[in-house]
């Protein structure tokens, strides 16, 4: 049977994450029972919200059928359009790799790539690594970056190993730097500037934050891909391999679709690809007054845009015929499409929890506990906070704008600096991100690669493992030496 072209999630990947994300929705169902509705009154004074009074009500009427149809109702809530933002996000993307592994681009170039730097394939894991680490960490980029993943991955099995590797040093070492940020403008900065601080302030000090974690990640990756070297039979994924190829393989493309003008047609895509990684590297930070700012605004579907252009015009150079690349096409957006019920299923939890009443609840609760305690404690609490908190919220800037306001002045009471607040919060929320199934981004990551969420926890449980405790160093180091200016 042909290999269909482009990322398919696999029946088995799509039911177990479907019934893991059931739960979380029955989870979040139940919270909204046992919890006491609330909500704090919030107040915008001088441009920022201010937090007022808490106060408790009668819980509302939201009965136990809409947590089941949480998944249609969050299509016209608040999240509505990034929700279907994302969707033709990453059908666009899907579509457009389908057509560069049908035409033989995707093989030509990782076969040059595999030329080039097989011999040293883990400095190039280091450089890769290095590369997303520096993306997340200083850009804050993120899900804008899943078009580069399906290539990772499929170069990390022309370099022998599994789509675990390709993920580990695309996605994950992106979320790794955006957790351990040094000027991510929408963790440090969105916090920096509800807390008063100087913009990026203290970024010399997260600067060792910064390496020591790209240590441990590339110690992870390197002990992961050299075990697979020695024995590839022990890849994590090695029984199911992914989208029906077997595990440790390149991409196949026949030989006949491969001519002369595919260097024209790699050519073509690289431009998009490095007009892509500008305009991500450059939105972030440029000004409201800036006539590019809509970049800022909407990198995420320019980028999906981009990206389906160039591959499909690629398609075209390469003198693919035109019913070939309809049918990857159709294949890409056909594979991804259990994706879609999967990313509704994922904002379901913070849909639910928002409709009855409990998110300011929980805050509530939390921050009282900040009263009597020691500066390290507290710290470590709001840490555990905007752990919970990412559960429900991914957004960092929305988290940001719901926690700060509650939890700066309760840390100036016990002693913790604003600047150690904000650290606390970002580790909090960045960590996690690709820890929890209700995070779209690892939901559609996992459905790139054809990874089931089980086998991705059993892959980097021992990195979060060796994470956490460097997190609590970090802090406690941070209380000791006030870390500031306030």
């Amino acid at each position: 049977m042909e290999q269909k072209a482009g990322a398919q999630i696999s029946t088995k990947v799509f039911i177990q994450s479907v019934l893991i994300l059931l739960l979380l929705m029955i989870c979040a169902g139940i919270l909204t029972r046992v919890l006491p509705a609330g909500s704090y009154d919030r107040l915008i004074e001088n441009g920022r919200t201010v937090i007022a009074e808490y106060h408790t009500f009668s819980r509302p009427d939201y009965p136990i059928w809409r947590w089941f149809t949480a998944p249609v109702e969050v299509l016209w809530g608040e999240d509505n359009l990034i929700l279907i933002t994302i969707i033709v996000f990453i059908l666009l993307v899907s579509g457009a790799f389908a057509v560069l592994q049908k035409s033989g681009i995707l093989n030509a170039g990782l076969n040059k790539i595999v030329q080039k730097f097989g011999s040293r394939k883990y400095v190039l894991l280091a450089v890769l690594s290095l590369f997303f680490m520096i993306l997340g960490g200083f850009f804050g980029l993120l899900e804008e970056l899943i078009p580069l993943v399906p290539l990772i991955i499929a170069l990390s099995y022309s370099l022998g190993w599994d789509a675990l590797v390709g993920l580990g040093m695309s996605v994950l070492a992106c979320n790794i730097g955006f957790s351990a940020a040094i000027t991510n403008p929408f963790t440090i900065g969105v916090a920096q500037k509800l807390a008063g601080l100087p913009l990026f302030s203290g970024a010399l000090l997260r600067l060792p934050v910064f390496i020591v974690f790209y240590g441990i990640l590339i110690l992870f990756l390197l002990g992961y891909a050299r075990r697979i070297d020695r024995n590839p039979k022990s890849s994590i994924i090695y029984e199911e391999g992914a989208v029906g190829r077997k595990p440790m393989t390149p991409f196949q493309v026949d030989a006949g679709t491969y001519n002369p003008k595919i260097g024209k047609a790699a050519l073509w895509f690289a431009g998009f690809i490095l007009l892509i990684i500008i305009i991500l590297v450059s939105s972030p930070f440029l000004s409201e007054s800036s006539s590019l700012s809509f970049l800022s605004d909407y990198a995420l579907p320019i980028v999906g845009v981009l990206f389906f252009a160039g591959g499909l015009v690629a398609g075209f150079i390469s003198g693919t015929p035109g019913r070939v690349i309809g049918g990857a096409l159709k294949e890409g957006l056909l594979g991804m499409a259990p994706g879609i019920p999967m990313i509704l299923m994922a904002a379901s939890p913070k849909h639910i929890v928002t409709n009855g009443k409990v998110i300011d609840t929980i805050l509530h609760s939390a921050s009282n506990t900040l009263a009597d305690t020691s500066p390290f404690a507290a710290v470590m609490i709001i840490f555990a906070l905007a752990l919970v908190v990412e559960f429900f919220v991914a957004s960092a800037g929305a988290k940001a704008v719901l926690m700060m306001p509650i939890l700066l002045p309760l840390a100036d009471l016990v002693g913790v600096t604003r600047q150690l607040t904000v650290t606390a919060y970002c580790f909090g929320d960045g960590f996690t991100n690709l820890a929890y199934p209700t995070n779209a981004i690892l939901l559609i990551s996992l459905g790139l690669a054809s990874v089931s969420y089980t086998k991705w926890m059993k892959f980097t449980a021992k990195l979060w493992l060796a994470i956490f405790p460097l997190v609590a160093l970090f802090l406690w180091l941070g209380t000791l030496i006030g870390f500031g200016p306030f």
